[in-house]
C-alpha cells in the first residue's frame, strides 16, 4: 500500500466530525517532526491548528487543508460505514475521502518527499491545518492568520488542497474565489386576525415587492475574472402555523456571492435602499464571511501550478473562480497569492464520498513538483 493511500485510511478512520480533530493533526506533527520540521501546535476555543515549517530565509510557500469533516448523514445510508475506509472498483470510500482527508495526505507525503531530496532548499515550507473549515470557521484559520500578524509570520504562496477538479485530476485549478455576504433580515408586522387585515400589518405583503426588486436587481456585470454578482434567499419563515392568523414577523436568510467588481459595503447600502424605498420595517443583521480574492494572472505559483498539471496530467487546467469558499479566503489579504488544487469534487458533502485511488497516489506528485519549482 503506498504511503499516501495508507495515510488517507488511518485519516478517515478517525471520526473527525468538525470541530473535532481526532488525533489528525498529532499524527501528522509527529510524522514532520521526525524530518527536522518546526511544529506549532495553535489551539483557539474548542479547535486545533497545526503550523508545521521547514527552511529559512526567503519565500513562504505554505499548503493548507482541513482535517475536519462534514456530519456523515443516515449511517445506513452508505454502501459501507463512513468511517471504514473502503477500497471498491479503484475508488477510495470514507467521509472526507475528497474533501480533504486525500489532499492532506497527499501534502504530508509530497512534504516528506520534497525535505528528503532537498533537505537544504530555497525559503521556507509550511502546512497549516485546521478542524475549523467545515463549521463556523471562527477559531480555525480566521483566528491563525491573526497570530500570525502579531507574530510578524508571512505566507507568501498558498496551495488549497480543496477539492477542485471536475472530473479529472488537474483539469480545474481555483484561482481566486468570490466573496461571500450573508444578511438575516427580519421584517416586522403586526399579527392579527385574517378576517380583519385592516387591524393587522401582514409582513409577508409588506416583503414581497422588496424581494422581487432584490431578485431583478443587477448588482455587477462582473468582469474578467469573474460572473456577475449572484443574489439567492435560502429560507423564508413567518406565521404561527395556523391559517387564519397574519403573522406579526417575517425571518429570511438572503446571500450574495460578489466578485470584485462589487464590494461588501456597497451591496449592503444598495439592498438597505431598496428595503427602504419600498417601506419596509426592518432588523438586518449582515456577516461577510469573506472578501473576493483573485491570483493575478501571470503570478508566479498560478504559473507553476497550471505548468505543473501540463506536465504530470497532461491537461491544460481550467482557471476558475467559481465555486463556494475556502479557507484561501483569510490567507490572500496577508499578500498571499492563493491557487487550489485537489481530486474531483463530484462526491464531497454526499453519502459514499469517494476519492479515485489512482489520482491520490498521483497527487503528492503535484505537490511535490510545485515545491521544487517554487523552492529550488
Amino acid at each position: 500500500m503506498s504511503d499516501v493511500l495508507a495515510l488517507t485510511k488511518d485519516l478517515i478512520a478517525r471520526r473527525s466530525v468538525t470541530p473535532d480533530d481526532a488525533g489528525c493533526l498529532p499524527l501528522i506533527a509527529a510524522r514532520l517532526a521526525a524530518l527536522g520540521f518546526h511544529i506549532e501546535h495553535l489551539r483557539f476555543g474548542d479547535v486545533d491548528n497545526l503550523w508545521a515549517t521547514h527552511g529559512g530565509a526567503g519565500p513562504v510557500l505554505a499548503f493548507l487543508g482541513h482535517t475536519d469533516v462534514v456530519p456523515s448523514g443516515p449511517e445506513e445510508s452508505w454502501a459501507t460505514p463512513p468511517f471504514e475506509p473502503t477500497e471498491r472498483d479503484g475508488l477510495l470510500y470514507g467521509r472526507g475521502a475528497a474533501d480533504m482527508k486525500g489532499s492532506v495526505a497527499a501534502m504530508v507525503v509530497a512534504l516528506e518527499r520534497f525535505v528528503r531530496e532537498q533537505p537544504a532548499h530555497a525559503g521556507t515550507v509550511g502546512l497549516l491545518l485546521t478542524s475549523d473549515e467545515e463549521g463556523v470557521a471562527l477559531h480555525g484559520v480566521r483566528e491563525v492568520v491573526e497570530h500570525f500578524a502579531a507574530a510578524g509570520q508571512r505566507i507568501d504562496y498558498c496551495v488549497v488542497g480543496e477539492p477542485s477538479a471536475k472530473a479529472r485530476l488537474g483539469d480545474l485549478i481555483r484561482v481566486g474565489r468570490r466573496g461571500s455576504l450573508s444578511l438575516t433580515l427580519t421584517v416586522r408586522g403586526v399579527q392579527g386576525h385574517v378576517a380583519y387585515p385592516e387591524k393587522a400589518k401582514n409582513p409577508i405583503h409588506i416583503f414581497a415587492p422588496a424581494l422581487a426588486a432584490l431578485a431583478a436587481e443587477r448588482w455587477d456585470e462582473g468582469n474578467a475574472d469573474f460572473p456577475p454578482t449572484s443574489f439567492q434567499v435560502s429560507n423564508i419563515n413567518a406565521g404561527t402555523g395556523a391559517n387564519n392568523v397574519i403573522p406579526g414577523e417575517l425571518v429570511a436568510l438572503v446571500n450574495w456571492r460578489f466578485s470584485t467588481a462589487s464590494t461588501a459595503e456597497g451591496l449592503r447600502e444598495r439592498a438597505e435602499a431598496i428595503l427602504q424605498a419600498h417601506g419596509v420595517d426592518y432588523a438586518a443583521h449582515w456577516h461577510l464571511s469573506g472578501h473576493p480574492f483573485l491570483a493575478a494572472p501571470g503570478g508566479r505559483l498560478r504559473e507553476v501550478v497550471a505548468s505543473v498539471c501540463h506536465d504530470l496530467c497532461g491537461i491544460d487546467p481550467e482557471q476558475s473562480t467559481g465555486g463556494g469558499t475556502s479557507d484561501g479566503r483569510f490567507i490572500a489579504p496577508m499578500g498571499a497569492e492563493v491557487i487550489e488544487l485537489g481530486p474531483v469534487n463530484a462526491t464531497i458533502h454526499k453519502v459514499d464520498e469517494c476519492v479515485s485511488i489512482a489520482d491520490l497516489q498521483r497527487l503528492p506528485d503535484l505537490y511535490a513538483e510545485i515545491c521544487k519549482r517554487m523552492l529550488t
